[in-house]
């Protein structure tokens, strides 16, 4: 599999007659984007080889399904009215766009050195970003949208799945809801955990969907945190950040897992 072949494969899948496809040589992405509306999605073709290389056809299915979600969700005309309960926020990377497709300022709050929070309208199987455009026409001031979003966020199940790797114990929070990496903004959860947990205390998000929480009790652990928050990164659909956090005081500070298992905090930005 290669670029070329991906393209025409993606090409052929999302196929319809108010579809246009513009192929970027130099960047190696494609573009798909609805005729009439001009909104549409850029999808990373080499990132999708990369992944096809260990899951084949499932890499390609999942880019569709994204893709056509996408699609759909900006042909919408959605409105926040009377949808408290649906609105979500979302973690991204800092290198994440902070405008729509269609160039309307995204809402969005600094977080870490590492991470945003973005706002989001839940629409079941997907979710739209919230814009100033939308909130301000809708009398929705960034203060209310960030209380009713973190409101909701500590709403959402915290189950989490336990593993020990070298005595050290970490914690899986994966419920597929879109919203797991988005519980680093539970503050009780993360105090519920820091009150049991022995050693140092990180919390990482390498992507969407899953929030790691980890009681390090050893050097090797954190060559273990390095090695599984890289492969969680490397490997999800929406890739957040490879770097973890160190939870003290109530607050999370990037580190850098380095060799030797030494580990250095990044200077904040």
């Amino acid at each position: 599999m290669d670029s070329k072949k991906l393209k025409n494969i993606l090409q052929e899948r999302l196929q319809k007659e108010n579809r246009t496809f513009t192929y970027d040589r130099e960047k190696d992405t494609l573009r798909i984007e609805n005729k009439e509306t001009g909104k549409g999605i850029t999808v990373t073709l080499p990132s999708i080889v990369a992944k096809w290389q260990e899951e084949k056809e499932t890499a390609i299915d999942e880019v569709v399904y994204y893709v056509e979600e996408a699609l759909e969700v900006m042909g919408l005309e959605t409105s926040l009215s009377q949808q408290e309960k649906k609105v979500f926020p979302v973690i991204r990377s800092t290198s994440f766009p902070v405008e729509s497709s269609n160039g309307q300022p995204l809402l969005y709050d600094e977080h870490t050195a590492e991470t945003r929070v973005y706002y989001a309208l839940d629409l079941g199987t997907t979710y739209q970003l919230i814009d100033e455009n939308k909130a301000n026409k809708e009398g929705w001031t960034p203060e209310k949208l960030k209380e009713i979003a973190r409101f909701n966020i500590r709403s959402l199940p915290t189950s989490t799945k336990k593993d020990e790797v070298a005595g050290n114990i970490f914690y899986f929070l994966n419920q597929n809801d879109g919203y797991d990496a988005s519980r680093i903004l539970n503050d009780s959860l993360l105090k519920d955990f820091k009150a049991k947990i022995e050693g140092d205390m990180t919390v990482s998000v390498p992507h969407q969907d899953v929030l790691v929480i980890g009681d390090i009790r050893n050097e090797t652990g954190y060559d273990v945190l390095a090695q599984l928050t890289m492969s969680f990164f490397t490997n999800g659909k929406v890739p957040i950040t490879a770097l973890s956090f160190i939870y003290e005081h109530d607050e999370l500070e990037p580190i850098f897992i380095l060799a030797k298992n030494r580990v250095k905090r990044e200077e904040k930005k």
